[in-house]
């Protein structure tokens, strides 16, 4: 078995042939998948999705692209919600400066609330970080020093020193299908220096396809792909890294039931 552990099933190239696209995954061996929100307007949509699926999980939590437009979420409302059994995850949120589609102090903002409910909660912070390295480590480190909280880097393209300093700090980092794309030696370069045992295995779905399915919209049964790409990397079989990627996830996502 293989976890997606982040996905969108609630947007439309998935939910519209869901029937589908879960046949599909469980063909390809995908036992379970965590489908991520990124608006709280819309996790009513999210959970429904979880609740209708045995193993399908889901988070609670606003994109950073997305929080002028919803709103900061309280600390309160963020654990509130998460108190459903689906709800196994904080996020997605971070920050974003690439695109800068909401402000970047009220992304910090939104970010420290979510990180506030994750450790009231106890469940992982799904970071999502893209051209903000050193603002996300420096808000990482400084919340850590209050209390210690569980985590991930979602998607990771970032640098090896990013990526040390969240592992030091207890996270887990995410490999997507950017991993098997031409033009990815660097962060793959980067992804063979970490403990393999820290890694979890994503698609990002419907977004980032990866080789040979470049073009197309991505869905969970082609985290296979990624999988062969990483065995390859860590000179594995994939059974190695489905069985390597599955015990992270669970070790990280403990309300989570395999």
């Amino acid at each position: 078995m293989i976890v997606d552990s982040h996905c969108h099933l609630n947007y439309e190239e998935l939910s519209s042939d869901m029937e589908a696209v879960m046949s599909r995954a469980k063909e390809a061996g995908v036992g379970i998948l965590q489908t991520i929100s990124t608006k709280i307007s819309e996790f009513d949509k999210v959970l429904a999705i979880a609740k209708a699926h045995s193993n399908i999980y889901c988070s609670v939590g606003v994109h950073p692209h997305e929080v002028e437009g919803e709103g900061i979420v309280s600390v309160d409302k963020l654990v509130e919600l998460s108190q459903d059994e689906k709800v196994i995850g904080i996020g997605e949120t971070g920050l974003d400066y690439y695109y800068e589609h909401s402000n970047r102090e009220v992304q910090k903002e939104s970010f420290k609330n979510h990180i506030k409910a994750s450790r009231e909660t106890g469940l992982p912070l799904i970071v999502h970080t893209r051209s903000a390295d050193d603002d996300t480590i420096d808000i990482l480190k400084a919340e850590m020093n209050k209390g210690a909280f569980p985590g991930l880097i979602h998607c990771f393209t970032s640098t090896e020193k990013l990526a040390r300093e969240c592992i030091e700090m207890g996270m887990y980092i995410s490999v997507s299908g950017i991993i098997t794309f031409k033009k990815a030696d660097e962060l793959r370069e980067t992804i063979q220096k970490l403990p393999l045992d820290r890694l979890l295995i994503e698609t990002d779905s419907p977004y980032l396809a990866p080789s040979p399915m470049r073009g197309k919209p991505n869905e969970p049964s082609y985290i296979k792909y990624t999988a062969a790409k990483m065995a390859e990397m860590f000179g594995k079989e994939v059974s190695e890294i489905e069985e390597s990627t599955t015990k992270s996830f669970f070790e990280l996502f403990t309300k989570a039931k395999a």
